[in-house]
């Protein structure tokens, strides 16, 4: 599994609008595209900002080249985004995941 890593930007008095894009228009769109596993939207106040980080997870590099294209590091960015962010990463970083943990299911 490789986790892709994106990062943008907004005004704190707009703290809503790409968390909504994300919600309505992201996720709708991963969900239909063969190798997508899941995603994560992350939130932070930094510099008087919020940033926020997008972690996808894909079954492989090559399921992320399908959506992104020939050049998987170049972000993929829609109009909707660009307008609820101030400034954004034009690049992604991707992780291959070496382990993967979860909570451990409560004792019946």
């Amino acid at each position: 599994m490789v986790v892709r890593e994106w990062r943008g930007r907004a005004e704190p008095e707009r703290a809503d609008a790409y968390p909504k894009h994300f919600r309505e228009s992201v996720v709708p769109g991963l969900r239909g595209l063969a190798g997508f596993v899941g995603a994560q939207l992350c939130c932070r106040q930094i510099d008087g900002k919020l940033e926020f980080l997008v972690l996808t997870r894909w079954r492989s590099l090559e399921a992320i080249r399908a959506f992104a294209g020939p050049s998987p590091e170049r972000a993929v960015v829609e109009p909707g985004a660009v307008a609820a962010l101030i400034d954004f990463d034009a690049t992604v970083r991707h992780y291959e995941v070496i382990e993967d943990v979860a909570s451990a299911a409560p004792a019946v």
